[in-house]
């Protein structure tokens, strides 16, 4: 089977080029489920549930997302009562929402996605280790197939993860800091693996954000609001094959920038 993974949607460029591209990639690669990081969608800080119901309705089958999911407080309902939007598993139990959903694929095959992010240089939250533990013990031993988006800054943690990872999960795809890293590969245990799926959004900019208050920010630092650029949008994703009996992934390839 082939899943589509789009890193993170970044404001309103990043939706129109989403818009703009998500079907027909569908098409080509033949993909049989797709998950998006929904994460910066809304002005480039979080995410409202009309957006959430669009992009549903476009073709997505999961949204994840990270530390800017509540960043918007209309999303916190929605969160609790829309399984397949996802905020880091790691946050504490009593938050709205849930870290891992089990969805069925186009063809049939249930799909886990798991939410998670990292503690270095990030908020502090529970260990991404210990959940991913948690969670993979009480999935139920039909669904083989196992995508999890690592959302955290440090390269190292991402790494980590992947090799801890290795052989237990169809994929691990890293996203958070919006820059497509080179590493795309299978690992030997059999497990997708990527450090940064980069961003959908404008790559005139700072990681999707307006160049001029970036480095306003820099010169002065004084603190200053930040727009997110909506100039020339590219969509950034994988697409991975994974076998549906065993839960291994065969490949991986990155898409390019495309818009």
């Amino acid at each position: 089977m082939r899943i589509l993974f789009v890193g993170d949607i970044v404001g309103k460029g990043g939706r129109r080029v989403l818009c703009e591209q998500l079907s027909r990639l569908q098409s080509l690669h033949r993909v049989d489920f797709t998950i998006v990081n929904v994460e910066n969608a809304a002005g480039g800080f979080g995410l409202t549930p009309k957006l959430a119901r669009q992009m549903f309705d476009l073709g997505v089958d999961v949204m994840t997302s990270g530390n800017h999911i509540w960043d918007q407080k209309d999303i916190y309902p929605f969160l609790d009562h829309e399984p397949r939007l996802l905020r880091p598993a790691n946050y504490p139990g009593s938050l709205p929402g849930k870290g891992v959903c089990v969805i069925d694929s186009s063809i049939g095959v249930p799909v886990a996605v798991i939410s998670l992010q990292g503690r270095v240089f990030m908020p502090t939250i529970d260990c991404p280790f210990q959940a991913a533990e948690q969670i993979l013990a009480r999935l139920p031993q039909e669904v083989a197939v196992v995508v999890v988006d690592f959302h955290a800054e440090a390269t190292s943690e991402k790494m980590a993860m992947g090799w801890f990872l290795d052989g237990r999960v169809s994929a691990l795809i890293g996203t958070h800091t919006h820059v497509p890293t080179a590493d795309a590969r299978v690992l030997p245990g059999g497990t997708a693996y990527m450090t940064d799926a980069g961003m959908s959004g404008s790559y005139e900019s700072v990681i999707g954000m307006s160049r001029e208050g970036a480095i306003e920010r820099f010169r002065t630092g004084l603190p200053g609001r930040l727009f997110p650029e909506t100039s020339q949008p590219q969509l950034s994703s994988v697409v991975l094959e994974v076998d549906p009996a065993g839960g291994k992934a065969t490949s991986i390839e990155w898409l390019g920038l495309l818009g």
